[in-house]
């Protein structure tokens, strides 16, 4: 199969933007698309361990996360240039920063233009003026986008009041991971260290998005419990230092793990896993542990409530430590109750996509974009 020429374009990989782009690009690469992805310098890495059976091509363009006029002017030349020599059928931008970046090199090139796919991935910032100027790249990606697609349902309702039309729920899935070896999970637990007492498990960039403050201080409830669980978090970000102080004044008992490679062992080696995010769209890590049939407490937010269905994990509000400390507890202390969600996520598992569904999923959406005609100025 050869199809349309697209460009992916993307200002930030960071959670799972990365692994999700990166597994587009190969996958489509692997139908026969020619593909060019256009993001960070520091992101290749990831995108050379998707290991596509065809190539890509990877141009790195670092795109400011926060509005910077001579930055943003000089990457909007760039990516015109680029997109002027490579001359794709498709742009899909993942991001309102990378879509902002990409509808305004577009609109500088000469008709025909490609059309624009927008892929949001996540939720406004609370603080005022950042959320103004979110509100605005809504507004433009909306407007000048010929299709966008969302992360979760209630992104699709905020580009929705911002005037896009019908927008669309985006196909994500974990990558495909094999099970992990007894060799394998025997090293995780050792690097956690808990013994023979019940380990917490949370996965994520450390930043404050993914709650984990709020996880911090929920171990802190549980430390006088016996045997007192282990919190292992497995991640890096701008807040290593400050969840690590948050962590000794607490008295709980946390393990930063840093990055790692080896999520399914981790997973295995876990009695709960959770998910204490202030928003999310559709989590990797929440179908990672479906599919290794964890049980799962996490926030009630975003995408997470539809990943999980009704049964399939302890649903509790977001920022709510005490919420969120019951919620573990009440697994740790029933064994029933744990193995009835570690059989729900399993179950619901098996419902979610595949790698292969998301990539055909948008593999459709770029040919119809591409057969559609003069697309939207």
């Amino acid at each position: 199969m050869t199809g349309p020429r697209v460009a992916l374009v993307v200002a930030s990989t960071a959670g799972g933007t990365g692994r999700h782009v990166a597994m587009l690009a190969a996958g489509c690469a692997a139908l026969g698309m020619p593909v060019m992805v256009v993001a960070p310098a520091s992101a290749q890495p990831l995108f050379s361990a998707a290991g596509p059976t065809a190539p890509v091509n990877y141009v790195a363009l670092d795109i400011s996360d926060r509005p910077h006029p001579a930055r943003d002017s000089a990457a909007v030349l760039r990516l015109r240039g680029l997109l002027a020599r490579w001359r794709p059928s498709v742009v899909h931008a993942h991001g309102l920063r990378a879509a902002a970046v990409a509808g305004l090199a577009l609109a500088v090139l000469p008709r025909p233009h490609p059309a624009l796919l927008v892929t949001v991935h996540n939720a406004g910032p609370r603080a005022v003026l950042p959320a103004m100027v979110y509100w605005g790249l809504e507004r433009f990606a909306a407007h000048r986008a010929d299709a966008v697609l969302c992360v979760s349902p209630d992104l699709a309702l905020r580009m929705r009041r911002a005037g896009a039309h019908e927008p669309a729920l985006a196909v994500v899935a974990a990558p495909p991971a094999a099970a992990p070896s007894a060799e394998a999970v025997g090293k995780a637990q050792a690097d956690i260290g808990a013994a023979d007492r019940p380990v917490v498990l949370a996965v994520g960039r450390l930043a404050p998005q993914k709650g984990l403050d709020v996880l911090v201080d929920a171990a802190a409830r549980l430390r006088r419990r016996d045997p007192a669980p282990v919190l292992a978090i497995a991640g890096e970000g701008p807040m290593a230092g400050s969840l690590a102080s948050r962590a000794q004044a607490s008295g709980g008992d946390v393990r930063f793990l840093g990055a790692r490679p080896d999520v399914p062992a981790l997973l295995a080696a876990a009695d709960v896993v959770a998910v204490p995010s202030r928003w999310e769209g559709q989590p990797l890590i929440v179908q990672e542990a479906l599919r290794a049939g964890r049980p799962v407490v996490a926030t009630r937010v975003g995408g997470i409530p539809r990943l999980t269905g009704d049964d399939a994990a302890l649903l509790v509000r977001p920022a709510d430590p005490g919420a969120l400390a019951a919620a573990i507890a009440s697994v740790l202390d029933d064994p029933a109750l744990a193995r009835r969600l570690g059989a729900a996520a399993a179950a619901r598992a098996r419902e979610l996509p595949s790698a292969a569904s998301a990539v055909d999923a948008a593999a459709a959406v770029y040919t119809r974009l591409a057969a559609s005609g003069s697309p939207a100025a």
